[in-house]
């Protein structure tokens, strides 16, 4: 197979300069001090001040500062290092005291060393992830025995529709790599950008299973009719920061969540 992560990592390079600038992440008033997170994760996070927290695929790390400022000691991977070199300017600029490393996170063992209370992952991650059991190794290696797992993830379901979400165009299972070409970027559809990039599609079981055999508990797995992000096509905001398909409406979930806990060894 090509090299996925050169390919994907030069698309997300690309759009990582359209999305610090979009409205989408607005984040010059992030910047002032607005939280980039979520009612759902906020609820499944709870009071995180004081708590050690790594945060896989954090992008250019609004999620990883938003947990600082509560109080967390953080810690953001990423294998772009355009978004990367953005979170660290961000983290001065916020006078966050966050840690950021590049690099794939199957490779993070060899650049970190340590255990954490929690770690946190969400919203479009695994999908640019071929081995979901080597990713789920790579959870339960960095969390301290009873330490927590808090995922959000769009819903595979989500994956199966064309663009326009008018036909089922994918399979709902991972039956191999898929070669995408986009034009434009979630956060700014009008960007200048062409990219290409391979994913994957991996369903609910696949991920609790990966879970499972690497020493965590399933706490809670919640199914949400909504995204949290206008991110798809032909939406339409129902509440505030609430979207669903406008055709489809509350029929399918759109998210889910999965709340894991690292069994103490004995």
């Amino acid at each position: 197979m090509e090299n996925y992560i050169e390919i994907n990592k030069k698309s997300w390079n690309n759009r990582t300069n359209y999305h610090v600038k979009s409205a989408f992440y607005d984040n010059d008033n992030f910047l002032k001090g607005n939280s980039s997170l979520n009612t759902i994760e906020l609820e499944l996070l709870g009071d995180v001040k004081g708590k050690s927290i790594l945060h896989l695929q954090c992008h250019f790390g609004q999620d990883t500062l938003s947990m600082g400022r509560m109080g967390a000691k953080v810690t953001g991977v990423d294998f772009s290092d355009k978004a990367i070199e953005y979170a660290e300017k961000f983290a001065a600029q916020s006078l966050i005291d966050a840690h950021f490393i590049c690099c794939d996170i199957y490779d993070l063992p060899l650049h970190l060393n340590e255990k954490f209370d929690i770690v946190y992952t969400s919203y479009g991650t695994i999908g640019w992830l071929p081995d979901i059991k080597k990713w789920a190794q790579i959870v339960s290696n960095f969390l301290k025995p009873k330490g927590k797992f808090v995922f959000v993830e769009f819903h595979p379901v989500v994956w199966m529709f064309d663009d326009d979400f008018q036909k089922i165009s994918y399979n709902y299972f991972n039956t191999g790599a898929i070669y995408e070409t986009e034009t434009g970027t979630y956060a700014d559809r009008e960007a200048d950008l062409k990219e290409n990039y391979i994913m994957w599609n991996h369903g609910i079981g696949e991920v609790v299973n990966s879970l499972l055999s690497n020493q965590l508990e399933i706490n809670s797995l919640e199914e949400i009719d909504y995204s949290p992000y206008n991110c798809f096509q032909n939406t339409i905001e129902f509440e505030p920061k609430k979207f669903r398909i406008k055709h489809i409406d509350f029929k399918i979930p759109m998210v889910y969540s999965i709340v894991a806990t690292k069994k103490s060894c004995h």
